[in-house]
């Protein structure tokens, strides 16, 4: 497994899922599945990046998207956060 998603519901409400380890395409896909049932359920989504360490161009552009639909990205490596930019300003979308 390359990496461990853990579901909290916060007392504000908030459904954060923290996710730690290396994050690609394959590891995101289960992630947005469980992202898409918080939201039928018309939950208030996060997603806390403390813990991760390594994730690929489709990860960081699925983040992207994510962060455009209300998503909120909760400690996001700068790194990581360093290339969201860059996908969006060079319009790398999924």
């Amino acid at each position: 497994m390359t990496c461990k998603i853990d579901r909290v519901l916060t007392p504000g409400g908030f459904v954060v899922f923290r996710v730690s380890g290396r994050i690609d395409g394959a590891s995101f896909e289960v992630l947005q599945e469980l992202m898409e049932n918080e939201k039928t359920a018309k939950g208030r989504l996060a997603l806390d990046l403390t813990e991760v360490t390594v994730v690929s161009l489709e990860a960081v552009r699925a983040f992207n998207v994510s962060e455009a639909n209300g998503i909120e990205l909760r400690n996001c490596p700068a790194y990581v956060r360093e290339w969201i930019s860059q996908v969006r300003k060079c319009g790398l979308r999924e």
